[in-house]
């Protein structure tokens, strides 16, 4: 088996994750046909099919899902390779790629963006914004350098770096400034919006709640903090966001903002990263910069 290549191997992964030819093509930026070349000159390399072909989409084989195990390691190996030549070459990053939840990307990812610039002359950054699971599994995968996230995550091949809390409050109609915040117990009898399935925000408000996770009928669902705050002030129920969505989810919306009494609910913001990563130095100090661009935006958005 002489005639395997890593760029065979990277359009076999694009075309298992994507499960269409023209999506895989894109994001490989070629042709269909010549992707659909390479996989069939791979396929005859190996003897074995590596995948279920239909009218619309492809389904790995069993053989090909064993096959994208070990290529997604080799692939892996290979960024890293990359990576600790590009670490031992510059003392500072000349790329990074970041993945961060929805929760806190339209937040700080401004500010992190702007004082990683400012940290890393010339550095190239390339941003992913999705739920922790998904994150998770680019980074084990090789797709990310890093992300940001509500921890733990407990991953054991990841290394976790706690950044920062940050509390909960409550957000109510307008109408509601200045009455007394309800006890969390309470909380359970009134009708609280929720961020969909996935989100780790929401299993924390849950919990917080004392809520099971069963959904109670009076749960209603959106899809981001900013359809939360606008069904609010719709008067349609009450919802928690963390304390950073205030500013930006407050500007448009007519809602009251309350303090929860101690022990107030509250998250922990974290960097989590590939242990085997060589990058791991180089980091750390991207760490430092997205604490101090976290303190910087909290000290602008504390609610009093």
């Amino acid at each position: 088996m002489k005639n395997l290549t890593l760029k065979q191997l990277r359009y076999f992964e694009a075309l298992a994750r994507d499960g269409r030819f023209r999506r895989a093509a894109d994001a490989c930026a070629i042709s269909q046909p010549a992707l659909s070349m390479q996989i069939k000159e791979l396929e005859q390399e190996l003897g074995n099919e590596l995948f279920e072909r239909s009218a619309r989409e492809v389904k790995l084989t069993p053989f090909g899902q064993t096959f994208a195990l070990r290529v997604r390691d080799i692939l892996r190996a290979v960024d890293e390779l990359g990576e600790l030549a590009r670490a031992s070459r510059n003392s500072f990053l000349t790329r990074l790629r970041i993945g961060i939840i929805p929760t806190i990307a339209p937040y700080l990812l401004p500010v992190i963006i702007n004082d990683l610039n400012r940290t890393f002359a010339g550095i190239q950054i390339e941003v992913r914004e999705t739920q922790t699971a998904k994150l998770v599994q680019e980074l084990a995968q090789g797709q990310l350098d890093m992300a940001i996230v509500a921890l733990p995550v407990s991953e054991p091949s990841l290394t976790e770096l706690e950044l920062f809390k940050e509390e909960f409050v409550l957000v109510r109609r307008h109408e509601d400034e200045g009455k007394p915040v309800p006890e969390r117990e309470a909380l359970r009898e009134m009708r609280l919006l929720l961020l969909e399935e996935g989100h780790c925000f929401r299993d924390q408000a849950l919990s917080f709640c004392k809520i099971g996770a069963a959904r109670p009928r009076e749960v209603m669902e959106g899809s981001s903090l900013s359809t939360l705050v606008q069904m609010v002030s719709a008067g349609i129920g009450i919802t928690l966001i963390p304390e950073m969505a205030v500013p930006v989810e407050t500007r448009s919306a007519r809602v009251s903002i309350s303090r929860f009494p101690s022990p107030q609910p509250s998250r922990t913001i974290g960097m989590v990263w590939r242990n085997s990563t060589p990058m791991a130095k180089q980091l750390l100090q991207v760490s430092e910069a997205v604490r101090r661009s976290a303190e910087t935006m909290r000290e602008q958005s504390i609610v009093r």
